[in-house]
C-alpha cells in the first residue's frame, strides 16, 4: 500500500467465500461521489471496485494497521472484524451479511449485529442511503466514530456470539 494516500475509510468484508456485492457496491458508489476521500476496500471474493481502491485480501497486520489509521471502519457483521475495529479505537459502521441474499450461509450476522446495536457498540446501516449518511457524518466529524481502544468486552462478545450460533448447531459442549 506504499505510495498511496492512507485511507480515511477502511471497509472489511472478511474472508467468507460468499461475495458481498451489496456492501461493496454501496461503498464504491459513495467513493465515486467523494473522489477526494481515500477509501480502501478489502473485498474478498467480491468483484473489484471501480472508484475505491480495493484488494481481495490483506494480511492481518496490514488490515488492522489500516483500521488504526483510518477515520472510520465499515465492516461486515462478523464478530472478529467488529472486535478488531473496536480494539483499534473505532465504533464501526456494520452492514451484516444476509443469508437470504446469498451473502452468507444464514443470518447469524444480522442477529449478532442487532445484539451489538442494542448495547450501543456499533452503528449499523441497512440501506445505501443510511451508509452514505453515516460516512458523510464520519468525514465531517471523525470523532463521532472513535472510541477508546476496546479490549475489555471480548468475553461478553464471545458469549453473545455463542447465543446466536449454538441454536444453529445444537447445544454441544466439549
Amino acid at each position: 500500500m506504499s505510495g498511496e494516500p492512507a485511507p480515511r475509510v477502511v471497509v472489511a468484508v472478511g474472508t467468507d467465500y460468499h461475495p458481498f456485492d451489496r456492501l461493496v457496491g454501496w461503498v464504491d458508489r459513495w467513493a465515486a461521489a467523494n473522489p477526494d476521500v481515500p477509501v480502501l476496500v478489502q473485498r474478498g471474493v467480491t468483484a473489484p471496485t471501480r472508484h475505491a481502491r480495493s484488494v481481495d485480501l490483506l494480511g492481518y497486520d496490514e488490515l488492522t494497521g489500516a483500521m488504526a489509521d483510518a477515520d472510520v471502519v465499515v465492516a461486515q457483521g462478523g464478530p472478529a472484524t467488529i472486535m478488531d475495529a473496536r480494539a483499534r479505537g473505532h465504533r464501526p459502521i456494520v452492514v451484516p451479511r444476509h443469508g437470504s441474499l446469498g451473502e452468507h450461509v444464514d443470518d447469524h450476522q444480522v442477529r449478532f449485529t442487532a445484539w451489538m446495536v442494542e448495547r450501543d457498540l456499533v452503528s449499523t446501516a441497512t440501506t445505501e442511503a443510511e451508509l452514505a449518511s453515516l460516512l458523510d457524518q464520519a468525514m465531517s466529524d471523525p470523532k463521532t466514530f472513535r472510541i477508546p481502544p476496546d479490549g475489555g468486552q471480548v468475553d461478553e462478545t464471545i458469549a453473545a456470539f455463542r447465543q446466536v450460533v449454538e441454536p444453529l448447531f445444537g447445544h454441544r459442549r466439549r
